[in-house]
């Protein structure tokens, strides 16, 4: 971007921003289509730019490219699903079942993504009391991709009902890498602006004001 922006370019740049955010929705029905190679290189790329403490880009990604390897991730979030679907009971138990958690069978990419607990880079800078910023610094990187996914038409979902110790297990990642995410990537059967569990009634969006507190 150039050093120099007027004031009519910061307004364009303010007005997109505003609807990639409101765009930027957990995607769960994906389209088959795959993501030419040329923009995950791209978005990988893009990623890299995420804020991180000590500039320690902790971030690792694992591309899961076996169709064997796919389908035991599926199962086993399926299975974690269904147990978790144990704690509701009445209506909730019967809209809970008719959700969609995730698309690990249509999605044309599956990523798992995890914290380096110590890498080189940084030097340690600004972890020694926190060392959970490496984690968070990750969480920064999910979302720059997450965005920068998002303004090309291609949709992110988030895969949270997942037990972390066998998924890296299934994935073989080094100990030292702490599991934070299980992603799928892809173009969206029905884009929205709206989360999808508020348009199914699970949970509305809270007012903004609600979340603000005073000392």
């Amino acid at each position: 971007m150039s050093e120099t922006r007027s004031a009519a370019n910061d307004s364009d740049i303010t007005r997109l921003m505003d609807d990639l955010l409101t765009w930027r929705r957990d995607v769960r029905h994906f389209l088959r289509r795959p993501i030419a190679e040329l923009e995950m290189e791209r978005l990988f790329e893009l990623a890299q730019c995420a804020p991180s403490v000590g500039n320690a880009q902790p971030w690792r990604f694992i591309r899961v490219r076996d169709k064997g390897l796919r389908a035991a991730l599926a199962d086993h979030v399926d299975e974690a699903a269904r147990n978790a679907g144990l704690c509701y009971e009445g209506e909730r138990a019967t809209r809970y079942a008719s959700l969609k958690l995730h698309g690990l069978r249509e999605a044309p990419e599956i990523l798992a993504v995890y914290s380096d607990e110590a890498p080189s880079a940084g030097q340690g800078l600004g972890r020694a009391t926190m060392p959970e910023t490496l984690r968070y610094s990750t969480v920064l990187a999910i979302h720059t991709l997450w965005l920068a996914a998002q303004s090309r038409g291609i949709g992110l979902g988030w895969i949270s009902i997942v037990e972390p110790r066998r998924i890296s297990a299934m994935l073989a990642a080094p100990p030292q890498w702490h599991f934070v995410a299980l992603l799928c990537l892809g173009y969206a059967d029905a884009p929205s602006s709206l989360p999808e569990l508020e348009r199914r009634g699970w949970q509305a969006r809270l007012d903004w004001r609600d979340t603000i507190s005073e000392r």
